[in-house]
């Protein structure tokens, strides 16, 4: 089997692990952890905008490294990172030790472990198949999160959530020797492959330089241009995904952290709000599966429009509860919410190399969510205020459904960028 696939299988189970946990994970602790510090629901959820912001702000760092370096140092650092974080989360006793531990410590290594040096590796191996390859890995982490939250639930209800975090501690831990051997620092073309495992003519697989000029020349082929970060920004296509994206920022940050919670509030059992979530989270496989399979298979020019579809669809599941709240609609909004939760980040990253490339892809990715830091920080606690002022979600569901409605419209005006020759020829003109 083609290695690039091996990479996506650990890096999936692994990464969804990670992002079950820290994702979802939190959700089920939410209550016990703000019961033992004595905190508001703003205030527990600060930890999580601290982890989101410092991503954000970290993001160009990481994609720099991973570039320059290569992924494989920057994720085994990122799981040390979160596994010291783990067995540390044991011991705090108070709501600083909590900002530091979960929202610098933990993020800082979740941040390096699951994000832009994995898509960095990915889309090093995969041009033709990149979409499938992203939308497997995705569903690998959907499954996974489906498997983490009855697994973290039953945990912090029968051994609360200190306990939870070292059993956490050591799952993660496993995962580095498997992540040092099945992520490769460079693309196929230094291993004498082929992205795609494409077929390779005798005698050039020896030769370095021959094999990166095949790779140059196979990634022309699918009309896929090499941009540097400067000249990715000088296009509205940059600028216009990146606003859709803080807005779907706001709505992935408030509505994930707060699941569990705005589900007790309603008396629902603990056990069956996890599994509601788990529902929810299943239902982004197929959708994740399905819009990487999609991204291959579809002109770029279009890309935008599915990816606009997943946003309204989320809009519609949210705006559906509002108008009807009640324990079936509840149901019907978690339906709507996961399978247009689950397409997008596949579609976006697959996009993001059709359209700007390899060469400085973890680069390029990282500048666009360190402008969305604001938004991941805001979003848990905006959520979190809205409930501690009014004793409800609702002001916050209705926040969300016209952030989605908004990002579905700036979505469906991206274009693909014109090849860095044309910027510049244009620059000269101007």
């Amino acid at each position: 089997m083609y290695f690039g696939w091996w990479t996506i299988l650990v890096t999936g189970i692994i990464s969804g692990l990670g992002l079950g946990f820290s994702n979802y994970g939190m959700s089920v602790m939410f209550k016990s952890i703000a019961a033992d510090l004595g905190l508001n629901r703003a205030a527990t959820s600060l930890a999580t905008g601290v982890a989101r912001l410092q991503g954000g702000l970290e993001a160009p760092i990481t994609g720099w490294l991973s570039d320059r370096f290569g992924p494989r140092w920057v994720i085994v650092v990122g799981l040390c990172i979160i596994c010291a974080g783990l067995v540390l989360m044991n011991f705090i006793n108070s709501p600083w030790a909590y900002y530091v531990t979960w929202g610098l410590t933990i993020g800082i290594g979740s941040n390096l472990a699951n994000t832009i040096a994995i898509d960095k590796a990915l889309t090093n191996w995969f041009i033709k198949k990149r979409g499938l390859a992203f939308g497997v890995r995705f569903a690998i982490i959907g499954i996974c999160g489906v498997i983490v939250l009855p697994i973290v639930t039953w945990l912090v209800t029968t051994e609360g959530w200190r306990i939870t975090c070292l059993v956490w501690a050591a799952v993660m831990f496993a995962g580095i020797p498997f992540t040092w051997y099945f992520v490769k620092q460079k693309r196929p073309e230094y291993y004498g492959l082929l992205p795609d495992g494409a077929t390779i003519e005798s005698g050039e697989e020896a030769d370095v330089d021959a094999m990166i000029g095949r790779g140059v020349e196979y990634a022309a082929g699918f009309q896929e241009t090499e941009f540097t970060v400067r000249q990715a920004m000088r296009t509205p296509a940059f600028w216009l995904v990146t606003i859709s994206w803080i807005c779907v920022m706001l709505i992935l940050g408030g509505f994930n952290v707060h699941c569990i919670p705005f589900l007790t509030d309603m008396g629902i059992d603990p056990n069956v709000a996890g599994s509601m979530m788990a529902m929810m989270v299943f239902l982004t496989v197929p959708a994740r599966f399905l819009g990487g399979f999609l991204s291959d298979h579809v002109r770029k020019e279009r890309l935008p429009f599915l990816i606009a579809g997943s946003f309204l669809l989320q809009a519609v599941g949210i705006i559906s509860f509002l108008l009807h709240q009640s324990i079936t609609m509840v149901y019907v909004m978690l339906i709507l919410y996961g399978f247009g939760s689950g397409a997008p980040t596949p579609l976006r990253l697959a996009m993001g190399g059709r359209y700007f490339g390899r060469k400085a892809f973890a680069s390029i990715q990282g500048t666009s969510m360190m402008f969305g830091a604001p938004a991941s920080f805001i979003a848990p606690i905006y959520a979190g205020w809205i409930y501690d002022t009014t004793g409800s979600y609702i002001n916050a569901f209705i926040t969300f459904a016209a952030l989605a409605t908004f990002a579905a419209f700036i979505m469906c005006l991206v274009r693909p960028p014109k090849p860095p020759t044309e910027l510049s020829d244009i620059r000269k003109i101007m």
